[in-house]
């Protein structure tokens, strides 16, 4: 039907064209600040009888094809720009780049269509795998050349985790030989849970300072890494290569390898969709940092270890006594106790990753971010379970705990190293989940955008799931379009502002196919036209703000949206 209406205007005469235009912007100018979903904003410049002055001086003596131009829109505020995240494996385990020829035709592809650049893991388990200090960056830098050379920008993650143990994780990419050794000698440089499974995918965060790979501590590790890379690319930093986000932990992400799919260790009890899964703080160090807290707290007795009432990876919030909704353990001083630490300990380990990358790449031009996790299963109950044992600290209110929202101490982290924020769930509906689940996607995406805003955080989002149907492209497109343009609101929170970026799920052969290739492109297209702030009153053409940019017509897909 939308595509018959604008076969139907394509008949029209110029002047009836110019007159509905006209009409339409009209209509927009008179709208308040903030229009919702579709980002739209008309300015007026005076009273409508000046206006109307203006706008008869401004096209006397000029013919139809230059009032036409009048009325084509500019942007005030750039549209989200969209990229697109490599392959897992785009450099194999071996150090090659997997199928050169077909990712140099996905690139140029991807160029054509409009797409700002893409995403890739720089893996330190393939970097870095000869030896301590033996970096092997050929293949990267093949790479490299190639997205430059496509005129496609990079966003680079600092991968210090394995690949394989996630939703998702199709490859297996493990940590480097040397430090699963270190792991064999010290085997609380890896998180453990409480049955004493130590999990391979990431170091532990309370070995962050701990001297035992080769002489160096992690986080020393992780810094001569990125000077590697940093040298290495340095032609490339702040025109093709414009951001680092540096990884934190499991899948890259700032929280606890509480939800593991592993296949490290196929006969560890390991989780499924939608358990709570478990604390991972059940290491030496860990546990000698919690009974420095309780010991600081007045509690002794809370030092011993992590709660004993929690059940196990695949448990539901109701079958256990920390957990369920009324009266579990979390809504108690002892449980405040423990979550807090819990949380904050995470939190910290954040802050020393955003510090360390910043002190290597400053003044280098690229943007800094983390990302965190999407733990929206759970969401809509008081206590939150999976997002706690993942490290958020964010819980209802109950009988002794307060509302906590436990993202705002990891964007104030942000905040205070300028470094944007990362996160997944764009897509999601809480209808596309089991009602049983309890997932609230949607407002969890919505209360960690909120507290960006409240810090002035720049937000980028991604979708957690490979999808091409329409559903998914219409809530990306009205997600990262953000809310109206009201900056007092956003500072608020009460409403959000547009994304600073997207980065959509993924590069392979699926994306190429000519159906998912096409819808796509017309996402894409739609992300273009959507999603920024459009210009719509009507001045003079010989006095243009330098501000704005001129824009290619509207395309009839984001017409048929937007109901024009």
């Amino acid at each position: 039907m939308g595509a018959e209406i604008v076969g139907a205007a394509g008949t029209s005469s110029n002047a009836a064209r110019a007159d509905a235009r006209s009409e339409r912007r009209g209509g927009l100018a008179r709208r308040e600040r903030g229009l919702g979903r579709r980002g739209w904003v008309a300015r007026r410049s005076g009273a409508r009888a000046r206006e109307t002055t203006t706008r008869t001086r401004a096209f006397e003596g000029k013919d139809a094809a230059e009032v036409g131009r009048a009325f084509e829109p500019k942007y005030v505020r750039k549209p989200v720009p969209v990229y697109v995240m490599l392959p897992l494996n785009v450099v194999t385990n071996d150090g090659e780049v997997n199928d050169p020829e077909a990712l140099e035709r996905g690139l140029r592809a991807l160029s054509e269509i409009g797409v700002e650049g893409v995403m890739i893991d720089v893996w330190w388990g393939i970097v870095e795998r000869d030896g301590p200090r033996k970096y092997d960056w050929a293949a990267y830098r093949e790479v490299m050349d190639m997205i430059k050379d496509a005129g496609l920008k990079v966003q680079a993650v600092m991968s210090f985790h394995a690949c394989g143990a996630n939703v998702g994780d199709v490859v297996e990419i493990p940590l480097p030989d040397w430090v699963l050794e270190a792991g064999k000698k010290d085997p609380d440089l890896f998180f453990t849970d409480q049955y004493g499974y130590r999990n391979p995918e990431c170091i532990s965060l309370w070995a962050d300072n701990a001297a035992t790979l080769a002489g160096r501590t992690p986080l020393n590790t992780y810094k001569d890494f990125m000077i590697s890379f940093r040298n290495t690319f340095k032609a490339e930093l702040g025109t093709t290569l414009t951001e680092i986000a540096v990884g934190c932990g499991p899948c890259g992400e700032l929280r606890y390898p509480a939800y593991p799919e592993n296949r490290f260790a196929q006969k560890a009890s390991q989780w499924r969709f939608p358990g709570i899964g478990e604390f991972q703080c059940y290491d030496q160090r860990s546990l000698l940092s919690l009974s420095r807290a309780a010991s600081e707290a007045g509690h002794i007795e809370w030092g011993g270890s992590g709660p004993h009432d929690t059940g196990g990876y695949n448990n539901l919030p109701f079958e256990t006594g920390f957990f369920r909704y009324d009266g579990g353990s979390w809504d108690s001083e002892y449980g405040s106790f423990f979550l807090s630490w819990y949380s904050s300990e995470l939190v910290n380990h954040g802050d020393r990753m955003l510090e360390m990358t910043k002190r290597v790449f400053d003044r280098r031009g690229v943007t800094l971010a983390i990302k965190c996790a999407g733990v929206h299963w759970w969401y809509n109950v008081r206590s939150h379970a999976a997002e706690l044992t993942a490290g958020y600290f964010n819980t209802r209110a109950g009988e002794f705990v307060p509302e906590r929202d436990g993202y705002a101490p990891i964007v104030r982290v942000c905040k205070k190293h300028g470094a944007r924020l990362n996160f997944t769930c764009v897509e999601m509906h809480d209808s596309d989940h089991p009602w049983y689940c309890y997932c609230g996607p949607e407002g969890l995406l919505r209360q960690i955008r909120s507290a960006c805003a409240r810090f002035d955080v720049p937000f980028a989002g991604e979708n957690a799931l490979c999808r091409f149907d329409q559903a998914a492209y219409d809530k990306i497109i009205k997600n990262c379009a953000g809310e109206g343009n009201d900056e007092e609101m956003w500072r608020e929170g009460t409403m959000v502002p547009p994304m600073a970026c997207f980065t959509f799920l993924r590069f392979n052969a699926e994306l190429f196919s000519p159906f998912a290739f096409e819808s796509f492109r017309v996402f894409v297209q739609r992300m273009r036209d959507e999603t920024g702030l459009i210009d719509t009153s009507i001045g003079d053409t010989s006095d243009e703000e330098a501000s704005t940019e001129d824009v290619e017509e509207i395309s009839s897909e984001s017409r048929v949206q937007l109901g024009l």
